[in-house]
This record gives structure tokens, C-alpha cells and sequence, in this order.
């Protein structure tokens, strides 16, 4: 049984934004944008649910110090590439214009499921229409249309999260026809990889949908890679015999998961870093943009720039249109928004609303005024040189290096000071963590407002948190900790030679 009072707000507002999504819109729920007075029941739900966090969450927020480190949800070991893949057609309503996803094919079968299992699944694969097609019920046959990828995230009220994998595309057929969606549900993040496996099943869906079948069985069958490692999935395809299809992880598996080159394609360096600005104070962001795609790798993006620290609160890559009300929230969000729901959401204050679109008038359509205040004048400046090293023809993973690695080294400077201020460990007792002293020993000035600032975030108090549970950490962010700072001894120790050896020349 899941204890709701033991868990933060916001993490309690993506469980239940992900519960209203599988429960309310169950078999003959309304689908479409144009919903009658009495079909707003979820939504109502959803803000009364959203006025009543919003004062636990301020009391949350000041009274923090006071608080136990929250459980989070117990860490899944990976051993399998996906849970289930289905496919979502759309279905034209008798005697309507209009179309309702449903899903047509999925492996494996829910009737080859445990009970417990497939009562879950069930519910899920009802939010998962939704996301394939958030746009609504509005479609039209088509002779064109350009295949697109995406990724949505499924979180449970525990905080667990699934990966949510779709690539949109026209079937195999002539004349006008209605896209259809192929969609992987998988404990793993891991975008590259999973587009990779869409290129598979979408040439065998063009033979046949019998072929998606073996495909998806062997790759079920093989094991997870860790990271950096290939796994190779032998499949056979008519007049082709048996191909071998290589699966390499990459070797920075938090990278894994995200492209940047859609980010710095929509926005400039610049731009990049109020966004960054505004995620790191666990701020109120909305993108917008018509491609899902778009909305999708952006928002991977973005929260990418925030390692080693996570995004705590509600991450939705692509808000489906039943679900637009969830911009009323008082707690901070990642929402990506469809540009044609523009009048949805610009009656909102006390934000950031993002336009990805190419050629927009304007990139913030509404934002607070402070975004480029926010970070210290120093380091945003070492920001912006260490973007500028990337080179237009860069691979995705040196792209990934330059970007990564100039954000971590933000937090390096800013907080890596932090194993000093915990104070009292043992073996059996947890350490305290030296907020004062802490915001004091900010290497310049000049930051220790920003440091003030950062601390009072939920993101920096659980991976604080669990330093104080485990103070001998080792990973990529420590060893870069550990170098910056053998870097400062050495320089300390040459400016201390200098006046010796120019006593000396003298």
C-alpha cells in the first residue's frame, strides 16, 4: 500500500496526473477536444487537486530542514530492453468525421500475462492512446505525411517512471489513410536506441505485421547492455535470410537518453542558458512547438543540463489536449505544448513559456524578467565560451561531450564544494549537512546568492540527501569535483613559487 502523506507534493502530482490519465478515460470516455460540460470531471479533479497541493507544497518548502529524507521509489534493475510494444491505429466513429486511437496490434498478447500485470497494463495502455495521438480526434486520410519520433514518460504515483517510445508514420497502402503509431513502453531511457529498433520493426511492418513479431521475441529474449556494450539480435526477413542487427548502449549512460541538437537548433546559446536558468530554480516552464518530436527531445534535453542533479517535479514531454488544464498547476513543471493550443496557456502568469518554433516573432512569450540575472556574470560568461567550442558537423555524442561538460562544470564551481559541509558521519549514522557554512565557503562572492538560491530546491535536497546517506560517493560528477580541485592546488602552488622565485632572480 502506497502511504500518499510520506511522499513530496510534487511528486505526489505526477502520480496522480498519470492515475487521472488511466482512470478517468476508460472505455467510451470522450476523446476529443470538444468534450461536453458534464465530460470535465477529470479536469475538475485534477484543479481542486492542484489548489489543495499548492499550500502543502509552500509548507513543504519552508519547513524542509525539519523534514526526513522522503522515500523515493525503490531503483529497478534493468534486464530487458522493453516491457511491450503496441500499435495504435485510428479508427473513423460510425456515423462521425471524426477518429478515436485504438490499438490494434501488441506484443507480447495481455492474455499471455500474469492477472496483476495485465490489470496494469490495462489502465496504462488507455494513457498511452493518449499520448500517441494528443492532438485529439481531428483527423483527416492523408497521402503525406513525414514520419516523426518521440518520447513521453509514464510516472506512477510511487515515482517510478517508464519510458514511453513512438514513432508516427502513414501505413503501407495507396490513396489517403490515417497515420498509425507504433509505441515501446520500456524501463529503459534510451532514445537512440529505440529509434534504432522503430527502423526494424517499421521495415517488417512494411512486409508484414506477422514479421514484428519474431523481431520483437528475440529482442525481448536478449539481455539489457551495460553501458558502452553491443548486443547483437539475429532476425530473418524474407528474401533477405538472417540479418544481424547491432545494439551498441553509449558509454555515458545519463547522455543516453538525449540529443542536443534540437535544443541548440531552436534556441541560441544564449536563450539555452535563461531556460537553464529557470530549470534550476525549479521554475514553471512550458515549450511549444507543432512537431512532437520537437517537444519531446528539448525537454529530454533541458533536463539533461540539470546532471548530476534530477528534475523532482511533473515532466510532461507532450501534453495531450483532455490533459491542458495541467498548466493551471501551482507546483513547477516541464510541460511541452502543441503550438496550437497557444490561448490555452498564455493566460498564465508567473512563468516561462518557450517558442520553439522556427522563425518565431518572439522566443519568450511570457517569462518573469529576471532569467538573465540568475546565474552568476562570471561563470555565465564561461558558459557561453565553452558552447561556442562546438562545431556545426559534430557527431551527436561530441556534441553531447561539449554540452554536458559545460554545464557540469557550472555545478562543479558553484557547489562541488559540498562533501566538506557534511558533517557527523558513520558507518551507521546518517551526516548532517552544513547549510550555513556551506553557502559560505562559495568560491566567489558572486555566487553565494546563487547558491542561496539553489539550495531551496527539491532537486539539490534529495541528491543532498542522499550524500548524507552515503557521504563516500564515487561517479562522473565527483571525479570531475576531484580534479577542478587538484587543479586549484596546482595553481595555488605556482602563484605561492612566484614571488620566491622572483626574490630569488632579484
Amino acid at each position: 500500500m502506497v502511504h500518499f502523506k510520506n511522499f513530496p507534493p510534487t511528486r505526489l502530482l505526477q502520480g496522480m496526473v498519470c492515475v487521472l490519465l488511466v482512470t478517468a478515460f476508460g472505455p467510451g470516455a470522450k476523446m476529443s477536444n470538444e468534450v461536453d460540460a458534464g465530460d470535465y470531471g477529470p479536469m475538475k479533479r485534477l484543479s481542486t487537486m492542484f489548489s489543495t497541493l499548492q499550500d502543502k507544497f509552500h509548507r513543504d518548502r519552508s519547513d524542509r530542514d525539519l523534514t526526513l529524507p522522503q522515500p523515493t521509489a525503490p531503483a529497478l534493475a534493468v534486464t530487458s530492453f522493453f516491457e511491450y510494444l503496441v500499435v495504435v491505429s485510428l479508427g473513423k466513429k460510425r456515423g462521425q468525421g471524426t477518429y478515436e486511437p485504438q490499438i490494434t496490434y501488441q506484443f507480447p498478447k495481455l492474455a499471455n500475462m500474469e492477472l496483476s500485470q495485465r490489470e496494469e497494463e490495462e489502465k496504462s495502455l488507455k494513457a498511452i492512446l493518449l499520448f500517441c495521438f494528443p492532438e485529439g480526434v481531428n483527423w483527416a486520410p492523408l497521402t503525406e505525411y513525414p514520419s516523426e519520433t518521440f518520447s513521453f514518460v509514464l510516472t506512477e504515483v510511487d515515482g517510478s517512471r517508464k519510458n514511453g517510445y513512438c514513432r508516427r508514420l502513414l501505413p503501407h497502402g495507396k490513396g489517403a489513410r490515417a497515420p498509425e503509431a507504433y509505441c515501446i513502453i520500456s524501463r529503459v531511457a534510451c532514445f537512440g536506441l529505440f529509434s534504432k529498433i522503430f527502423d526494424e520493426v517499421e521495415k517488417r511492418r512494411q512486409i508484414s505485421m506477422a514479421m514484428i513479431y519474431p523481431f520483437m521475441q528475440s529482442l525481448r529474449e536478449a539481455p539489457f547492455p551495460a553501458p558502452g556494450n553491443t548486443v547483437k539480435i539475429k532476425s530473418f526477413i524474407p528474401e533477405s535470410g538472417t540479418e544481424i542487427i547491432s545494439l551498441t548502449r553509449p558509454l555515458d549512460s545519463w547522455l543516453e537518453h538525449v540529443d542536443f541538437r534540437t535544443l541548440f537548433h531552436c534556441l541560441t546559446n544564449e536563450e539555452v542558458l535563461k531556460v537553464f536558468a529557470s530549470t534550476v530554480l525549479e521554475r514553471r516552464i512550458i515549450f511549444m512547438a507543432e512537431e512532437l518530436s520537437t517537444l519531446s527531445q528539448v525537454l529530454h534535453a533541458v533536463a539533461a543540463l540539470l546532471y548530476p542533479f534530477t528534475w523532482q517535479h511533473t515532466f510532461i514531454s507532450i501534453v495531450p489536449s483532455v490533459l491542458i488544464d495541467v498548466v493551471m498547476a501551482p507546483t513547477p513543471y516541464l510541460l511541452g505544448v502543441q503550438r496550437s493550443k497557444l490561448d490555452d496557456v498564455t493566460d498564465q502568469s508567473d512563468m516561462l513559456i518557450v517558442d520553439l518554433t522556427e522563425g518565431a516573432e518572439r522566443t519568450f512569450i511570457t517569462c518573469i524578467g529576471d532569467e538573465s540575472t540568475i546565474l552568476p556574470e562570471k561563470l555565465q560568461e564561461e558558459l557561453l565560451q565553452a558552447l561556442c567550442c562546438r562545431r556545426d558537423n559534430s557527431t551527436s555524442e561530441e556534441l553531447n561531450k561539449v554540452v554536458s561538460e559545460a554545464f557540469l562544470s557550472f555545478f562543479v564551481k558553484t557547489v562541488g564544494h559540498f562533501s566538506s559541509h557534511v558533517k557527523g558521519s558513520s558507518g551507521r549514522q546518517p551526516g548532517v549537512f552544513q547549510k550555513k557554512s556551506f553557502c559560505k565557503a562559495s568560491e566567489h562572492k558572486a555566487s553565494q546568492h546563487f547558491v542561496k538560491r539553489f539550495i531551496q530546491t527539491q532537486m539539490f535536497d534529495i541528491f543532498i540527501q542522499e550524500v548524507e546517506r552515503r557521504p563516500t560517493q564515487e561517479g562522473f560528477f565527483h571525479k570531475k569535483i576531484a580534479e577542478y580541485q587538484e587543479s586549484k592546488k596546482k595553481e595555488k602552488a605556482m602563484r605561492g613559487q612566484l614571488p620566491k622565485t622572483h626574490h630569488q632572480a632579484v
